[in-house]
């Protein structure tokens, strides 16, 4: 579990990290750079889970060896899949980071919203659900290795 204190905010405790593939983790269905090892270190506090369309089918492939749960959605629904994955898990136990417009309602309920704007970009929506949104998923999982910048950003 990761606990986070953001004076003025709220206070965090974190068990699961919850995360869209492509365009978030990926790109063109290519992990990104750094992102295995920032994910097997917080894999040391977190439950990690993927929840994804898998667009180029090359998510399973580039996540083996990576401690983690791997689902993959139909075409449809899947904002409301992702939801319902997050809502089992325990809303106000996930961080979730993702993207895509199917992002957009487990950024909305969890615990920490983040938006990944990276170079597929960001759905508007998706982008105006979360708590904080960053450039890119190095970013985005350093926050969660080095809390302090989250509470800097979200702090009042």
């Amino acid at each position: 579990m990761l606990q986070i204190v953001v004076p003025t905010y709220k206070i965090l405790h974190l068990e699961h990290l919850v995360l869209d593939y492509n365009g978030t983790l990926a790109f063109d269905g290519v992990l990104c750079v750094g992102v295995r090892g920032r994910l097997d270190d917080l894999g040391k506090q977190l439950r990690i889970h993927v929840v994804t369309a898998d667009t180029f089918g090359k998510a399973r492939a580039a996540l083996e060896g990576i401690q983690c749960e791997i689902l993959v959605l139909e075409s449809a629904q899947q904002a409301d899949s992702k939801l319902a994955y997050v809502e089992k898990l325990g809303f106000d136990k996930c961080v979730c980071i993702g993207n895509g417009r199917n992002d957009c309602l487990m950024l909305k309920v969890a615990a920490l919203g983040i938006a990944v704007i990276g170079r597929e970009g960001v759905a508007v929506e998706t982008l105006m659900a979360a708590d904080i949104a960053v450039p890119d998923i190095s970013a985005a999982l350093d926050l969660l290795r080095h809390p302090l910048r989250l509470v800097a950003t979200l702090r009042e």
